[in-house]
């Protein structure tokens, strides 16, 4: 009997090969064999490639012809990938991460310095990537997903520093964190392909539909995963003070005797009777439940902007993947 996403798991394993091929091509152009070591480490670690799969995948959808072969598909695939590697980089730097994939993270080997200035190697890489295969359309594109990115860090500090308790904040801080590069990468293939500015337009809109609830699934899962299947520890969030969906949308609902309980918890030291006790409260209050209906509400947004293009192999693989986030218990 087929899995319910072979396919999708399969076309995934496929532009994960190729990627990784472009990968290790380019990073041939690096002379400095310190720097190497941490890109090769941080680059090399697995994963699914899903940003540059998207690349390539709107390129397909607005009518590309063998998308995979065209020097400027294979850069901006790099250049999405370069830029979400960065991301990881200094975010592990930030949180002072001790893993990474399974692995040690890139900064308790090499230090932050270090870690941050690959990371802004990945950067300046990216951008000269982008703006040799695609000019200023593809340099803007990814000059505002970075600054999108950044500025949410901002205001995730600032939710968290001031227990700020706005689902619009949230939505903002998810819309910039994770849902703008992978917006970046729809429009930057449909930009590749030759798509038009509605095509454009719709790709990004899956894009941001689709990063928002990857995101919101994390939230869920973070309290509710099984730590087998997500390969990390569940109540990170919970420890940090995160203000993440399912907390937001069971205060909403919370009387203000609730309301306190969900204080309390927040306001004492992280340990793994709150994070239960937490956990208890945000089921019945429907937190959990809420946060899912979100999830697919968003996700047949993203299906919706995928109304206007043509049935082929990648308009399966992109549905396949929305449905995908929304089921995934890792």
């Amino acid at each position: 009997m087929h899995q319910p996403h072979e396919h999708l798991f399969r076309y995934l394993a496929d532009q994960a090969a190729w990627i990784e091929a472009l990968i290790d091509a380019d990073l041939q152009t690096v002379n400095d064999a310190e720097l190497l070591d941490v890109l090769r480490h941080a680059l090399l670690a697995g994963g699914k490639r899903v940003r540059p799969m998207l690349v390539l995948a709107a390129a397909s959808l607005v009518g590309a012809a063998r998308p995979q072969e065209q020097a400027t598909v294979r850069s901006l695939a790099l250049c999405v990938e370069y830029l979400h590697v960065a991301s990881l980089l200094h975010d592990d730097v930030i949180d002072n991460a001790e893993q990474r994939r399974g692995r040690p993270a890139a900064n308790t080997l090499w230090g932050g310095s270090r870690v941050i200035l690959a990371g802004d190697f990945l950067h300046a890489r990216a951008m000269t990537l982008a703006g040799a295969a695609a000019g200023a359309g593809a340099i803007t594109i990814l000059g505002q997903a970075i600054s999108r990115m950044v500025e949410a860090e901002f205001l995730q500090h600032r939710m968290a520093a001031e227990r700020r308790r706005s689902i619009d904040a949230y939505l903002q801080v998810v819309a910039g964190k994770t849902a703008a590069l992978i917006a970046a990468a729809c429009e930057l293939g449909a930009l590749a392909g030759g798509g038009g500015a509605n095509e454009r337009t719709a790709l990004a809109r899956y894009g941001t539909k689709l990063g928002l609830a990857f995101q919101v699934v994390d939230d869920l899962l973070d309290y509710l995963g099984d730590p087998a299947k997500t390969g990390k520890q569940v109540g990170n969030d919970f420890a940090e003070g995160k203000m993440t969906l399912p907390l937001l949308l069971a205060i909403q609902r919370a009387s203000p005797e609730k309301r306190a309980d969900i204080d309390r918890l927040l306001d004492q030291p992280a340990s793994q009777e709150a994070f239960g006790e937490m956990r208890r409260v945000l089921e019945r209050l429907g937190g959990f439940a809420l946060a899912r209906q979100q999830a697919a509400a968003m996700i047949d947004d993203a299906l919706a902007a995928l109304t206007p293009f043509a049935d082929c192999p990648e308009k399966s693989v992109l549905t396949g993947l929305a449905r995908y986030v929304l089921e995934r218990q890792r």
